[in-house]
């Protein structure tokens, strides 16, 4: 029998961080935690929609223990702030869903200058996972479930030499790149917690097509040409409805027997069941993480360094 929302084990004094749980996947992930149990910190950037999926949530689960902090993921000294207001009042994270993205936009840069989908896919997920990893090692058995896309196939390993693209943009060719960076953070994640021998895991899943406004918005903007339009056709006719969507990050999330270092997705690619799938391009695979690392650390100007992150906790 398929994996779903109810094969959740009871999530009760646990702590969850969900980023971009105002709608579409992250939402919910964000009801389906705290339906189960789990206490949720919805990471998110509008706030107003942030209330209007807070409502939600409560309509369907009256005692949902919800929180929300204002997360803006293209703005580092956003990520910092809201690490911190996490901070203040969890010691302990048991779960962070690193779910929050935009897709093939026009060419425009984030706060920091950053190109968008990087700076918002990635680099922001780096830093805000830097700034919560001591909370993250000291709670036995957490999770970082980072949200890929089978996009990653078109994508290159990020240029050190020029990560943003700069005069070699393109809306697709860049969301390929930051969901590649997506997958190579996960996994060289996991390789950093094995190395630091904490009992943390870092997983990661990718929805497939779904239907959410995540191609609505893209088509809207324009940058994404025909593709876009097509994306949107086929996510509203063939996509899998936003909760079976979200199955496999919440399956990363609370399965038993997930491990550290898998990738769940939809059986066919596209659609299905949450499934364990396989890693696939390890060919220079620690070359194109530690590549990743160094970039990321470079531009963002925070270090993540779990063995760090141990001693501090």
């Amino acid at each position: 029998m398929s994996w779903t929302q109810n094969d959740i084990p009871d999530q009760s004094g646990r702590t969850a961080v969900v980023t971009g749980a105002n709608g579409g996947l992250g939402l919910e992930s964000a009801e389906a935690l705290a339906g189960a149990g789990a206490h949720v910190v919805m990471a998110v950037r509008n706030q107003d929609k942030a209330k209007d999926a807070v409502e939600r949530i409560q309509a369907k689960h009256p005692k949902a223990s919800l929180e929300l902090v204002p997360l803006d993921l293209g703005d580092l000294a956003s990520t910092a702030a809201a690490a911190d207001k996490i901070l203040a009042k969890h010691s302990s994270i048991d779960l962070l869903i690193n779910n929050a993205g935009v897709m093939a936009m026009p060419e425009r840069t984030t706060v920091d200058g950053f190109e968008m989908q990087l700076g918002v896919d990635h680099l922001g997920h780096f830093a805000f996972t830097a700034h919560l990893l001591p909370a993250i090692v000291s709670t036995d058995g957490a999770r970082v479930v980072t949200v890929t896309s089978i996009a990653r196939f078109q994508g290159t390993p990020i240029d050190p030499d020029n990560p943003h693209m700069k005069g070699n943009y393109g809306a697709w060719r860049s969301y390929g790149q930051a969901k590649l960076a997506n997958y190579h953070f996960g996994l060289g994640l996991q390789k950093k917690f094995v190395e630091a021998g904490v009992s943390t895991q870092s997983l990661l899943a990718h929805p497939g097509l779904s239907r959410t406004d995540l191609q609505t918005t893209t088509s809207a903007e324009g940058g994404a040409g025909w593709l876009g339009s097509a994306s949107e056709f086929l996510a509203a006719r063939t996509g899998m409805k936003p909760h079976v969507g979200a199955r496999p990050q919440l399956r990363a999330a609370t399965d038993p027997k997930a491990k550290g270092g898998q990738m769940y997705g939809p059986l066919f690619a596209s659609n299905g069941a949450a499934v364990n799938r396989p890693i696939l391009r390890r060919i220079g695979l620690d070359k194109h993480v530690q590549e990743l690392w160094d970039v990321s650390e470079r531009e963002t100007g925070v270090t993540l360094d779990v063995a760090q992150a141990v001693r501090s906790k």
